[in-house]
């Protein structure tokens, strides 16, 4: 079986509250302005609300290592409360797929996220600069989930 792409990112968080209460929030796009570091500077730019089926677009703006970088994702797979893909469309990767998972256990939800993703400049590009910048911006959205979810 082929990968999508050559680089993957995994992490898992469990949060005590309901899978019927985790999905809805990452099921509003806009919600993502709220996890994502400020460093990035992101921004939702279509408008809400946002009807997340497969083939929604969404677009945004952000700005990495301080340059202005739009991207646009779309829903590729819609399984609620389980699951959910976005894929790349334009934006700063070769290839960006993002798999959201929600699994309901009896004392709440494990979240769990797989990317995988290629970068322009290959392994090199991705060892000195991509990797960790894929690491912080999921701490910091662990440490925002810990919070909003109580973990």
């Amino acid at each position: 079986m082929s990968t999508p792409a050559p680089f993957l990112w995994r992490s898992k968080l469990w949060v005590p509250r309901p899978v019927e209460e985790v999905f809805p929030f990452f099921a509003d796009a806009h919600n993502l302005e709220a996890i994502t570091p400020p460093f990035l500077q992101f921004r939702v730019e279509t408008p809400a609300p946002i009807v997340m089926l497969p083939g929604t677009r969404i677009d945004y703006r952000l700005r990495l290592h301080g340059i202005p970088i739009r991207w646009q994702s779309e829903i590729t797979a819609w399984d609620p409360p389980r699951r959910f893909v976005d894929e790349q469309r334009r934006g700063p990767y070769k290839t960006w797929i993002h798999t959201h998972c929600f699994t309901p256990t009896s004392r709440g939800t494990l979240v769990e996220d797989e990317v995988w993703y290629d970068v322009p400049g290959g392994a090199l590009v991705n060892a000195l600069f991509v990797r960790k910048d894929v690491a912080r911006i999921f701490a910091y959205r662990e440490s925002i989930l810990r919070k909003r979810f109580g973990a």
